[in-house]
């Protein structure tokens, strides 16, 4: 996989980059792990914007993936590798042994024709999956669970991996893309190497119109707008806004910890920041 750059025929396309799809293997998904997906456009359930500059884009089919991998002792082959529009990573479908086919996120390696498992004695293979107390330490993981049995929901996104540091009283210590370093329970199963499809930091959109196919309108900075619309605005020629960034509400934007979960807190041994 690589990048692909175009000819600057105009100038919407002159910084555009896009991937290159070769790793590929099949554009329809599976019918039968596919939904429908509703846009809510960033509303909560009473129609107010909870996230802002969020709406429009492309339809999308949601794939069904496996987060659990809770289909154990039972070899899979890799049957396609496609792509998905509604994560970075790039997805894997496997076929089971009984015949059941699962979707599953395909990590940086997992060619078509290989054989993954997941299980209490899983090899440390690549798509193998497996309790974090029986992963040597200093292996590289994703799609960590937090709980065990509810599913992975560390380390999704493309190129995502976290590095298995330590064992101690019935805990496992890991260090997220972030900096953050956390305990985990070591019942709790990861999935072996990093998600795949490391190139989707390295695109660039260059276009306001590409934006607006993935779902994302304009934003429009506080210090263009009157003073009764943000509380950077206003003031005689062009202002930097006088005041630390803010958003429409007087809230801090910039290094304001929202974080307020006390129940989980003694779980995190070093902050990202």
């Amino acid at each position: 996989m690589g990048i692909k750059t175009y000819r600057p025929t105009s100038p919407a396309i002159r910084f555009r980059t896009t991937l290159t799809n070769e790793d590929v293997t099949k554009v329809r998904p599976l019918k039968g792990l596919t939904a429908p997906k509703k846009r809510i456009s960033g509303r909560d359930n009473k129609g107010h914007i909870q996230v802002r500059h969020r709406g429009g884009g492309h339809k999308r089919l949601y794939r069904i993936l496996d987060f659990r991998r809770d289909k154990r002792d039972i070899p899979a082959k890799v049957t396609t590798l496609e792509y998905d529009p509604n994560r970075s990573a790039r997805i894997a479908l496997l076929t089971y042994a009984d015949g059941e086919k699962r979707y599953i996120l395909a990590p940086h390696g997992l060619a078509v024709g290989a054989t993954v498992i997941a299980g209490d004695g899983a090899d440390i293979l690549v798509g193998n999956a497996l309790p974090l107390r029986n992963v040597p330490l200093g292996t590289m993981v994703h799609n960590i669970e937090l709980r065990a049995g509810k599913g992975g929901q560390l380390a999704r996104a493309a190129g995502m991996a976290v590095q298995l540091l330590a064992k101690e009283a019935g805990y496992a210590q890991i260090k997220l893309p972030s900096g953050e370093t956390r305990m985990v329970h070591l019942e709790c199963y990861a999935t072996i190497g990093q998600v795949g499809n490391l190139d989707h930091e390295n695109q660039s959109i260059g276009k306001a119109g590409r934006s607006r196919w993935l779902g994302i309108r304009p934003t429009v900075r506080g210090v263009a707008m009157n003073p009764i619309d943000h509380p950077h605005g206003g003031g005689e020629g062009k202002t930097s806004g006088g005041r630390h960034p803010v958003s429409p509400w007087g809230l801090p934007t910039k290094g304001y910890k929202t974080r307020n979960n006390k129940r989980t807190e003694h779980f995190i041994i070093k902050h990202r920041n």
